[in-house]
């Protein structure tokens, strides 16, 4: 490999090419190569290996019921209180009937995550989702993230894995990544202290991969956490995978890394932080997460927080899913994303196949639904 330059990587290409699992101290070699190309061209055989030029991307919904919360996240500008003006809070009737607003034909996802709510009752969680699915048969219902489900726990006073258990018998599909944030106890003192510990997470996954449920992983990255403590939270979900693998055939679907949107939050305020993350960080995480995770199918890049532009640079660095058209997004936007609410199908095709790539439409389930040319002419923005 004569475009190795940092003689460093020498022996982690080889493992590469060998489909070898990668040591901590190889991925924190990653994090601090100043060899960019050859990352980026390892990232690429690695994402390559499982997918060919496949990139995957869903017809989605996206839906935050309500932006009450009392967790109080450092990082969040999304949550608000009672009584707040910008407060929204949709019953079981008005989702559905936003739902039915917003829908378009094709869609086959409906993702929703949104706030601890400080009063709805359990029996609210299950009957939103199966008045959903008897209004909607065909929309696969994505919904409560961990942290979420720790909460539903809580108020309903039944383990999580009963919490899942009716969910799912509601008619969940799946569950979204969110709210594990950086694992790490010195970070999660400073940006989540009140949101569902790290061990707990984990754990709320492994009980949805026992009941067949597919998931999928989050990382909140950009603020106060090091590249160790990033390493440290891909290197946990690795071990969970592997053993979601063993035991039940199946874990998690897909790496979500969301970038820190410094805008309307004290984390950032305190910080006196007004910087995006930069293109090369976001990349470079991307790459790193595709070597070190070799036991997750995708690395998704998340155009909401990196840019549809990046997203497309991001394909030759590992992603092989670059989400989906969403129609409309809220929690980003809050702190300060700056893409649009949503992108159309044909722009997500167009996208990909801009960057020659083959465009897949999968569901929730990663099924593939149709898959279009890798590269067609088309007119410049």
């Amino acid at each position: 490999m004569k475009w190795i330059r940092d003689p460093q990587l020498l022996p982690i290409a080889a493992k590469v090419e060998a489909r070898e699992r990668l040591t901590f101290e190889e991925g924190m070699t990653l994090f601090r190569t100043p060899d960019l190309n050859a990352l980026m061209r390892l990232a690429n055989l690695r994402r390559e290996q499982l997918h060919g030029d496949k990139t995957y991307f869903v017809h989605s919904m996206r839906l935050e019921f309500t932006n009450l919360c009392y967790v109080g996240c450092t990082f969040c500008a999304f949550a608000a209180r009672k009584g707040e003006e910008r407060a929204w809070d949709y019953d079981e009737e008005a989702v559905v009937q936003h739902v039915r607003e917003k829908y378009v034909p094709g869609v086959t996802e409906l993702h929703m995550s949104s706030g601890h709510h400080p009063n709805r009752p359990w029996s609210f969680y299950p009957n939103m989702v199966r008045q959903l699915r008897q209004n909607f048969p065909d929309l696969q219902v994505k919904a409560f993230t961990a942290a979420e489900i720790e909460h539903l726990s809580k108020i309903s006073r039944k383990p999580t894995l009963e919490v899942l258990r009716e969910l799912m018998d509601a008619g969940l599909s799946a569950m979204p990544g969110g709210g594990a944030e950086i694992f790490a106890d010195r970070v999660r003192l400073q940006v989540a202290k009140n949101k569902v510990k790290a061990e707990k997470w984990l754990q709320i996954h492994h009980e949805a991969h026992s009941l067949g449920m597919r998931t999928n992983a989050t990382m909140l990255y950009g603020h106060i956490e090091t590249l160790e403590e990033r390493l440290d939270h891909m290197d946990r979900l690795r071990t969970l995978q592997d053993q979601s693998l063993r035991e039940f055939g199946g874990g998690f679907h897909a790496f979500i890394p969301l970038a820190f949107q410094p805008m309307g939050n004290t984390l950032a305020q305190n910080l006196g932080k007004t910087d995006y993350t930069t293109g090369l960080d976001d990349l470079r995480n991307l790459a790193v997460s595709r070597l070190y995770l070799d036991n997750f199918p995708h690395v998704k890049g998340y155009w909401v927080m990196i840019s549809s532009e990046l997203t497309q640079v991001s394909l030759d660095w590992g992603v092989s899913d670059v989400d989906g058209t969403i129609l409309e997004e809220h929690i980003a936007h809050a702190a300060g994303a700056t893409s649009p609410m949503e992108l159309s199908k044909a722009r997500m095709i167009q996208m990909i196949q801009q960057a020659g790539r083959t465009p897949v439409l999968r569901d929730a389930y990663y099924n593939e639904l149709e898959t279009y040319p890798a590269r067609q002419e088309v007119a410049a923005d």
